[in-house]
């Protein structure tokens, strides 16, 4: 009888331990899939660019020869007056710096002067290719960049090129190779179907390439850097947010000066108004890094371009020693500079981020 009811509790469980051996496998290999797709997607941090732009002390990335003092800090003062017009003949008795509303002694004072030595260069151009852009338009750049270039000819510089739509892309590394450059210039190709345009990528790129490649010094003088955005539309699908990028740029010690093509000019301008505002303009991105916006209307615009290359070159530099116990309390410290009565001055920076020890 005990043996009858065995059996019978048997031939019970055998079409369940059938049905789970036919089925162990299959429920082992989705487990098995599943785990792997989630071990190859990105965690949300890795989505996002890191904040440090500066490489980690030992990296070998940055190649400067002479090093300043990290406790020197710096500002760039572009001055004009009420017309727009560049002022470049003011004297370091000229200026007033002030750290946190105190004023500080200047330990250093530098201006472009034509009749010496000039101040060496590293300029990166975000170049805007995506599809919005015509084959007019990219080959009026063309000729731009190469009187913007023809400029600087007299100027200690190196050039690097980037170009932005759906993806940034470097397409010419620092060179002081005229040939090099031309030849990257006339390589300039639009995205036939960009559907965005990545120019705060762009820009945080540009930075990127010039702490680890452009030395923070040359031949013995303080390198002016920055980054020249030429666009004919409107930043679409950054990863990188604007404030991100300022800060960035500040802390990099670079300047972006921003070219907004006619297209943009010709949507947003009417023949009694001037054009209005774009987004990095009203990003702060130009401001508060002492660069410059300009906006491209006539059909041949290499003259923007030149002036664009002097507005480049004709910025004073002063620097300073905060008070030491300053230095290293790891806060954001502001920055003010005065000039003469009835000039407008712009900042490449509103302060410093002290470093922590």
């Amino acid at each position: 009888m005990k043996r009858s009811i065995r059996q019978g509790i048997k031939a019970a469980a055998n079409p369940a331990d059938g049905l789970l051996k036919t089925l162990f496998p299959i429920l082992l290999l989705f487990c098995l899939i599943t785990f792997s797709s989630l071990a190859q997607q990105p965690s949300p941090d890795k989505q996002q660019r890191p904040r440090q732009v500066h490489p980690p002390q030992g990296s070998g990335q940055i190649d400067d020869t002479l090093r300043i003092d990290t406790d020197l800090v710096s500002v760039e003062v572009n001055v004009s007056d009420i017309e727009g017009r560049t002022v470049r003949n003011l004297q370091e008795k000229d200026f007033k710096l002030f750290a946190d509303g105190v004023e500080q002694p200047l330990a250093f004072f530098h201006i472009e002067n034509k009749s010496g030595p000039t101040r060496p260069l590293a300029i990166v151009f975000a170049l805007d290719i995506s599809g919005s852009m015509t084959a007019d338009e990219i080959e009026r750049l063309r000729g731009a960049l190469h009187a913007f270039r023809e400029k600087l000819s007299g100027h200690s510089a190196v050039f690097a090129v980037m170009v932005f739509g759906m993806h940034v892309k470097t397409l010419q590394n620092f060179t002081s190779e005229p040939a090099k450059l031309d030849s990257t210039f006339d390589r300039l190709a639009r995205e036939p179907n960009g559907l965005s345009t990545h120019t705060y990528d762009a820009v945080d790129d540009a930075i990127r390439l010039l702490v680890r490649r452009a030395p923070r010094t040359r031949e013995h003088r303080l390198l002016k850097r920055a980054v020249v955005v030429v666009t004919d539309g409107f930043p679409v699908g950054d990863t990188v947010a604007p404030q991100t990028v300022i800060e960035r740029a500040n802390a990099a010690e670079v300047s972006v000066y921003v070219v907004t093509l006619p297209s943009y000019s010709r949507l947003m301008v009417s023949a009694d108004r001037a054009p209005l505002p774009t987004p990095l303009d009203v990003s702060g991105l130009v401001e508060m890094t002492g660069g410059k916006s300009v906006y491209a209307t006539e059909k041949d615009y290499e003259p923007l371009f030149r002036a664009l290359a002097e507005e480049v070159t004709s910025s004073y530099v002063l620097a300073f020693y905060p008070p030491e116990e300053k230095r290293h309390d790891g806060k954001f410290h502001a920055i003010h500079v005065e000039g003469p009565r009835g000039l407008r001055l712009g900042q490449s920076r509103p302060g410093y981020q002290a470093s922590k020890q």
